[in-house]
């Protein structure tokens, strides 16, 4: 089974001039084809979304004039741009929306859903995207539509900016894609009204951003995020800001935009694993967008120096948003709109600065969470999720069902690169059921085809054992495919679990159901509004390795040593002494410094092969 969302990279979709302008001639054919004899170039089938994405079709159309001067384009831009003046444009308030500051106020927005109060609570970011794809039209429409359409076409822009801003509360989904959208649109629109209104927009916008946006970014892995839908960051809508952002400084040239966005970029740069696959967010766990990535992708791949295109979209929307039958749907066209003009190349080559929330060498990638606990593993093309245990969730012992992974202070990190082999070591405080503290030590050893970890705790009563994860995907080309096994070795005995008990709350690898289905099922609001990280956190237990401690291991701790990428037998000799820890296998000898670190408490680690 393929996760349906996770495809191809977006950077391996051409982006020659050529390229956009036979994507803006089968738009041209499709539209052309479909439109009504009212004007309407909405997909046949659409239900929702549908506000502006007949306008968004228009303005595909009024940049294709703009490059090919089809002369059939002028009067279908005329005809669908008057079918949205006439009968997309609502100045009744919609019964039953409940963001209204402003009680009939008679300014005008666009209807998420047409019907009137059919699902009201879209109408704010479906306002958003039709301001979004008028003031694209008014970019590329000189000469293609009369001063009366025009005139009346900026009109529309001013009273969707004051629905927007005045009428009703900003942002009122708490999503940062649509509220930086919404800023983009001001400052674009500022553009085409007379110098002192438009300066009156500009500065709104930028306070809008200051206050309302910026001021409540959340933290995560030691970067400000602008929030989405609750939580600092999302698959599926988290790149779609960063297109903002790019947008927004490529408008104002504001460096507040630059610097954020460059942050976000660094942020997703870390999470991300070599082969592009991400999981996890508020709103969505795998879904990933298309195209509506491309733009942010790009332009901060391109600055801040990282390969940014190799995140997986959902290449079924490579170009633009379509409907089940392949359709074009002019849902997001702004972002095509603005891919399509930004010069920006792809930026191909892997930032080379270590980052303290990743460990990165050839095919090999480990994404660590704020607590410098692996959040995903990539070795040989599979991809491995933390496991779950007694409601417990990560890599890291585990003693009598607890797990040993939860700081209790300060988490050291080191990195080193020596010999070709690439390491970080991550020194932990953490205290178990008895109340001790103990520091947990992991070293993670790559080779850019093998990832070595290996973990050293102060000895345990009992019999305790490593969680090492759950194999969840793997690579299949330009396809992300369900496992439930990889290629992985112990040093001690290694053996892989499954949950005993049924239910929403045990998750099997082996099933069919995919990790966001089963968030979803958690989660304390249905589909699409809940949130599934928090949903997943509600999971008692899952598939998982275990390894069991290194054979004949130094007598004061519990060492365990796991191999991803390959099956072959491990074999690991550890010994201590004042000077630390040594780990010894048959690709590099590693020396752990002592738990109290250098003069300033740093972890110490050497590496060779």
């Amino acid at each position: 089974m393929y996760l349906p969302h996770q495809r191809g990279p977006l950077h391996d979709l051409p982006d020659t001039p050529e390229a956009y302008d036979a994507v803006l001639a089968d738009v041209t054919e499709q539209a052309l084809a479909r439109i009504t004899p009212a004007g309407s170039l909405e997909h046949p089938d659409a239900l929702d979304d549908v506000g502006d994405t007949s306008l968004g079709v228009t303005s595909l159309l009024a940049l294709a004039w703009q490059r090919s001067a089809d002369p059939r384009l002028p009067d279908a831009v005329r005809r669908s741009l008057a079918f949205h003046l006439r009968e997309r444009v609502y100045r009744d308030d919609n019964p039953g929306y409940p963001n209204l500051r402003v009680r009939d106020s008679g300014a005008p927005y666009a209807r998420y859903v047409p019907a009137a109060g059919e699902h009201p609570i879209g109408d704010w970011p479906s306002t958003v995207w039709a301001l979004l794809q008028l003031v694209n039209l008014l970019d590329t429409a000189e000469g293609l539509v009369d001063d009366e359409q025009r005139a009346e076409l900026v009109a529309l822009g001013r009273g969707y900016w004051n629905w927007l801003t005045e009428t009703t509360f900003f942002n009122p989904q708490e999503a940062g894609n649509q509220a930086i959208g919404c800023v983009v649109g001001g400052l674009m629109l500022a553009g085409h009204l007379p110098p002192a209104e438009g300066e009156s927009v500009r500065t709104r916008a930028m306070d809008l951003y200051t206050r309302k946006i910026r001021a409540h970014r959340i933290g995560d892995r030691g970067a400000l995020l602008p929030p989405e839908h609750g939580g600092a960051y999302d698959n599926n809508y988290g790149p779609i800001s960063l297109s903002f952002l790019a947008q927004a400084h490529r408008v104002s040239g504001a460096d507040v935009f630059a610097e954020d966005g460059d942050a976000l970029a660094r942020y997703l740069d870390a999470r991300l694993t070599v082969g592009g696959f991400d999981n996890g967010g508020p709103r969505y766990s795998e879904q990933h967008s298309g195209f509506e990535s491309v733009l942010g992708l790009r332009y901060f791949g391109a600055r801040v120096g990282a390969d940014l295109g190799r995140y997986r979209g959902d290449t079924r929307w490579g170009r633009h948003a379509v409907k089940p039958d392949g359709g074009v749907d002019g849902h997001f066209a702004w972002m095509l709109v603005w891919q399509i003009q930004d010069p920006t190349r792809w930026h191909r080559t892997p930032a080379t600065a270590p980052t303290r929330h990743q460990l990165r060498s050839g095919t090999v990638s480990v994404a660590f969470d704020d607590r410098m606990t692996p959040a995903l593993v990539e070795a040989a093309g599979t991809y491995y999720l933390p496991a779950a245990t007694n409601r417990q969730h990560g890599f890291g012992p585990v003693l009598d069902g607890f797990l040993l992974s939860r700081p209790m202070g300060e988490v050291r990190v080191r990195d080193l690169r020596a010999d070709g082999l690439t390491g970080k070591l991550v020194t932990k405080p953490v205290v178990g059921r008895d109340q001790v503290l103990r520091h947990v030590r992991s070293l993670y050893v790559t080779d850019g085809t093998l990832l070595w970890t290996t973990v050293a705790v102060q000895r345990l009563p009992g019999s305790p054992y490593l969680l090492a994860g759950m194999a969840y995907a793997a690579d299949d080309g330009d396809r992300v495919r369900r496992v439930a096994e990889g290629a992985v070795a112990a040093a001690g005995a290694l053996r892989v679990t499954h949950p005993g008990t049924e239910g929403a709350d045990h998750f099997d690898a082996r099933g069919e159901q995919t990790q966001e289905q089963a968030a979803f099922a958690l989660a304390a609001d249905p589909r699409g509004y809940g949130n599934p990280d928090e949903g997943w956190r509600h999971l008692v237990s899952s598939t998982a390795i275990e390894a069991e401690p290194v054979p004949g291991g130094p007598d004061d701790l519990h060492v365990f040593a796991v191999r991803y990428g390959s099956a072959d037998p491990l074999t690991v000799a550890v010994t201590s002494d004042a000077d630390g820890i040594t780990v010894r296998t048959d690709a590099f000898t590693a020396v752990i410094g002592p738990v109290a670190g250098d003069d300033r408490g740093e972890p110490e680690l050497t590496l060779r092969r």
